[in-house]
């Protein structure tokens, strides 16, 4: 897998200078997960963000009874985890592999390691997170208004 083109077909990291982009890639951790893995768990402490490379991943919240109820299927080179960078607190729902799946991983030290260096990078990133967070809540909302 090759790190850096997959970082720079990101939207996650839209804006970035070739220099920020090879500095991520160098941070980021291949990781792989066989159909039905279980990435995270609703409830686990978040921190990291991952970057679909290749297959997909299902979203998913748990019922009041029990089975888990999916809200998304996510590709390349969509990216997800990222909310429990941004407000640091559990997991909001759980990632399973749909397929067999290569996902690149940045932890929170990664980031912060990051920003130490390359501050508008950082910037820009959080710009996008704010971007991708922004969108899924649109669509969350209108599919609430659909049910109304």
């Amino acid at each position: 897998m090759e790190k850096l083109s997959v970082i720079a077909s990101s939207p996650l990291f839209e804006m970035l200078s070739s220099a920020e982009l090879t500095r991520l890639a160098e941070l980021a951790r291949a990781r792989h997960f066989a159909t039905g893995d279980v990435i995270f768990e609703e409830g686990d402490l978040g921190d990291s963000l991952f970057v679909v490379v290749r297959g997909q991943v299902e979203v998913a919240r748990r019922q009041t009874h029990g089975g888990l109820h999916p809200l998304a299927v996510l590709s390349p080179p969509e990216f997800f985890g990222e909310m429990g960078l941004i407000d640091k607190e559990f997991r909001s729902a759980t990632v399973r592999a749909k397929t067999e799946v290569e996902l690149l991983q940045l932890s929170a030290q990664d980031l912060r390691e990051f920003r130490r260096t390359h501050g508008e990078g950082f910037t820009f990133i959080v710009v996008n997170i704010a971007r991708s967070l922004s969108a899924r809540l649109r669509e969350a909302n209108v599919r609430l208004a659909q049910k109304a």
